[in-house]
């Protein structure tokens, strides 16, 4: 009999934890999302003994939370991919850490910054030298894109939400939450500038947990000249172990800007962003410093 066997047969959360039963698992599945898909790079990253990373690896491939992929027949080595069930579990994931951040690293008090000295800044910060995870987003007009792309510079300015005037938008208290006013302003500073990114290689990319269909009323009435992308399913925010609150019975990216190489290696960040509008000139600095460096 297996253990989720034993649980409660009618309550989703008993068994969910009996296949997901205890933390390092958790953690599998969260550097599975951001792109650490191999035995030893997983046991490298989590430090844990092989002997159990091979007994939760293979109860997560039993239960179709992973997949395994070869990439070597001789001798057999395995990608370990998440599968559509897998992808389920990104919002619990971006739950939890959220929860960890605001209740037991936090007051928890509801922000869409951070002090420049947080646990949660220094993390954004480690992302430099990071490759992307291979992450998928719908643009605001449905079509597809890969922000992992090697074919050049491109910034990805994080932004809690934005919306069209008429539209259902802000919640309700929106102007009490530190940090979150000024998506459209940043967004218009962005759209002036865009030229001088554009002559620097660079293309610009915003990015919100709104559905694409808000995006494209936003980018309308913006009339902004680059695509908005929306990660509403948490595939960069998980990947990424990104900051973000809940707002509005949402979660939301806290703001925050990464500058990504041609070899889709985070060059770059902004966080926490305390002036929308001046960010998008330090950007623009840093771009020209970097494309002076081949590569």
């Amino acid at each position: 009999m297996r253990r989720e066997d034993l649980v409660d047969a009618d309550c989703g959360i008993a068994q969910a934890l009996g296949v997901l039963g205890d933390w390092w698992t958790f953690l599998i599945v969260r550097d599975v999302a951001g792109g650490t898909t191999r035995f030893d790079a997983l046991q490298r990253e989590l430090g844990v003994s092989r002997r159990a990373l091979t007994e939760r690896l293979a109860s997560l491939v039993e239960h179709g939370v992973l997949e395994r992929r070869p990439y070597s027949q001789h001798p057999p080595r395995f990608d370990y991919l998440l599968t559509a069930r897998g992808e389920g579990l990104l919002p619990v994931l971006i739950a939890l850490q959220d929860w960890g951040t605001r209740h037991l690293m936090g007051d928890g008090a509801v922000t869409a910054t951070a002090d420049a000295g947080s646990a949660e800044a220094r993390r954004v910060h480690e992302l430099i030298g990071r490759r992307m995870p291979e992450v998928v987003l719908p643009a605001a007009d449905g079509q597809p894109v890969a922000v992992a792309a090697t074919d050049g510079w491109t910034v990805l300015y994080l932004f809690p939400g934005a919306y069209a005037p008429g539209t259902d938008g802000y919640p309700p208290g929106w102007a009490d939450i530190p940090g979150a006013r000024g998506c459209t302003l940043e967004s218009h500073t962005y759209a002036k500038r865009h030229p001088d990114f554009v002559a620097a290689g660079v293309r610009v990319y915003g990015v919100s947990t709104q559905r694409p269909d808000q995006l494209a009323d936003f980018a309308a009435h913006a009339g902004l000249p680059f695509p908005l992308l929306s990660d509403q399913d948490g595939r960069l925010a998980a990947g990424l172990s990104l900051p973000v609150f809940r707002a509005g019975g949402m979660t939301r990216f806290k703001r925050l800007t990464l500058l990504v190489g041609p070899a889709a290696v985070v060059r770059a960040v902004q966080f926490p962003v305390s002036d929308p509008a001046g960010s998008v000139q330090e950007m623009l600095t840093v771009v020209r410093e970097f494309a002076e460096v081949p590569g």
